[in-house]
């Protein structure tokens, strides 16, 4: 799938916000990786504003981070 620039900007701030909200002691390895995933799938589903893709992700943080524990 290609997305246009202003997106993967858009993404890339959606990641950096999301890892930025991790407590260090919770930072486990892998997690930034299955975060970015999570903002791809979204967008793939067609959300495309910066906070749908921050609350599509943060919503799933912490599944994420008990899975990679």
């Amino acid at each position: 799938m290609q997305y246009s620039s202003e997106l993967i900007h858009t993404m890339r701030q959606a990641l950096e916000t999301v890892m930025a909200s991790v407590p260090a002691h919770q930072s486990v390895f892998g997690l930034k990786a299955a975060v970015a995933e999570c903002i791809l799938k979204a967008a793939a589903h067609g959300q495309t504003s910066y906070d749908g893709l921050v609350t599509s992700a943060s919503d799933q943080i912490q599944a994420m981070i008990s899975m990679l524990s």
